[in-house]
């Protein structure tokens, strides 16, 4: 198993604000669905930052999301560890295949991987 990336899910009903500040800092506009935006470095195309207003399909928004390899195994290994699933494993609509938990800080970390 490896990760693939870690990106920040920001909390934010100012989208086109935040574009135009992380602009500035060299970051580009690589995803929009309208309700979550993602930007990223266009030299190092793994860092990015999202801006969110909520979840589309799950009942709380992830604070982080962490895109796997190997989205079966990591699924085993959480489910095995007794860590807190707060989403169930799912495919979503936009190619991805992710379940939410809860870290030892409290936090909800989006695991996902591309189909």
């Amino acid at each position: 198993m490896s990760v693939r990336r870690v990106v920040p899910n920001v909390r934010s009903e100012a989208a086109g604000e935040s574009r135009e500040f992380y602009g500035l800092l060299g970051f580009e506009e690589v995803m929009n669905h309208g309700w979550i935006m993602t930007m990223a470095s266009p030299s190092t195309p793994v860092a990015q930052i999202s801006f969110t207003t909520g979840d589309r399909t799950a009942p709380v928004t992830p604070d982080m999301s962490v895109e796997v390899d190997d989205m079966d195994a990591v699924y085993e290994a959480v489910r095995g560890s007794g860590a807190e699933i707060v989403h169930p494993l799912q495919d979503e609509e936009w190619g991805v295949r992710r379940f939410f938990v809860r870290d030892p800080n409290g936090l909800v970390v989006n695991v996902l991987g591309h189909r």
